[in-house]
């Protein structure tokens, strides 16, 4: 296998070796990657802390209490609980008031908040999103504001240096933050690095923190993550599939559930 100094892709691969194998060892892995044993160490010790692995000797094996998710295609994704993305849409963008500046992260449940936004010359809206800069543009009267940089056709959404620097000066109202796995001990979590470094930039420059997501991401745990509960301040989500232990974890976190009617 050719070298792979990637750190993101390096990990989701290790990842997927010890789910399929049950354990790994450190000096095989660092032959594999062309990286040396301690840099394969960091990536097994960032994997345990996310639940992943578990440390044994000479290298680690498969948590298996925890499921860590794939990243499933945008067409997929597109396609399933439409319904509640929609009305979880229509919730959320009824959370904006005229004279708010918000960020929406890029994903179709903050897509549907975009199409459901007021067309009011007061609101300045921030995105990284292809999807949702192209619905914004449907409305005159909205200001909008799009962070530039290298687009990632998989998600059709921009990441890297200067989307990271376009945020530096940047103080927002509201963001409204899609995930991929919500879980009350792991926290908020994505797939993909670069993703979980630019939230959690958005996190930073944002007043208000509102986490918007369908019923099917909670107890999921991906590699990245984001931000513990403990920085979310307003849940949007479905509330036909709320499990239990979401409002005992709103108690313990401190922020506010809001399901559609």
């Amino acid at each position: 296998m050719p070298r792979t100094r990637d750190t993101s892709e390096r990990r989701q691969q290790i990842s997927a070796m010890v789910r399929q194998r049950g354990s790994v060892q450190v000096a095989p892995l660092a032959r594999q990657f062309g990286v040396s044993m301690q840099t394969i160490r960091k990536d097994l010790l960032f994997l345990g802390q996310l639940g992943i692995t578990e440390r044994s000797y000479g290298g680690a094996i498969l948590a298996s209490a925890v499921n860590v998710t794939s990243e499933p295609a945008l067409d997929a994704k597109r396609a399933v609980h439409t319904d509640e993305k929609a009305r979880i849409g229509a919730l959320a963008a009824a959370m904006v008031a005229s004279g708010d500046s918000i960020v929406l992260d890029s994903g179709t449940t903050a897509l549907q908040i975009a199409r459901h936004l007021p067309d009011d010359e007061e609101i300045t809206v921030v995105t990284n999103d292809f999807d949702i800069l192209a619905a914004l543009t449907q409305k005159n009267r909205l200001n909008v504001v799009m962070l530039g940089g290298a687009l990632r056709r998989k998600n059709m959404a921009f990441y890297g240096a200067q989307t990271m620097r376009a945020l530096d000066d940047l103080h927002v109202d509201k963001l409204f933050l899609g995930v991929d796995g919500f879980d009350v001990e792991r926290g908020i979590t994505t797939h993909y690095e670069p993703e979980a470094m630019l939230n959690r930039k958005m996190v930073e420059a944002a007043r208000q923190v509102i986490v918007v997501t369908d019923g099917s991401k909670f107890g999921q745990v991906c590699l990245h993550r984001i931000i513990n509960l403990d920085g979310v301040d307003d849940l949007v989500t479905d509330g036909d599939t709320l499990p239990e232990g979401i409002r005992a974890a709103a108690d313990r976190f401190g922020f506010r559930i809001h399901c559609p009617n």
